[in-house]
């Protein structure tokens, strides 16, 4: 007989956050089969990555599950979603972990990230 020690939870958010990461860093597959991929820059890919922590309760892209009172982050305008992050942080809108989490982000970050969200299609 084996003995299984469970697993923290405090786990699986953070590898579900490093899964999303590096299935949003495959490079886009493009309409010429004999074309290079196209690379994004660094700036896009830092946006992508700060991105990808919000997908562990905000779903994959940004899209939530059907039914969850989560919002849906993908395709939202980029001034909506950085005025949204922006009011977490200064702990205007009420939130239950948003305030802690958009504290962690520069001004630059939120707005990248909110352009990174709003081109989700």
């Amino acid at each position: 007989m084996t003995t299984t020690i469970p697993r923290p939870a405090w786990r699986m958010p953070r590898r579900l956050a490093l899964l999303a990461a590096m299935l949003c860093a495959q490079p886009a597959l493009s309409a010429d089969p004999g074309a290079a991929p196209a690379q994004p820059s660094d700036a896009a890919q830092r946006a992508r990555s700060h991105a990808a922590a919000c997908t562990s309760c905000h779903g994959p892209s940004g899209r939530a599950p059907a039914g969850s009172t989560i919002p849906p982050l993908a395709g939202r305008p980029q001034a909506e979603l950085a005025a949204q992050m922006q009011a977490f942080k200064a702990g205007t809108r009420p939130a239950t972990v948003m305030h802690q989490i958009a504290k962690g982000y520069s001004d630059d970050q939120i707005a990248a990230i909110a352009a990174w969200f709003a081109a989700v299609r």
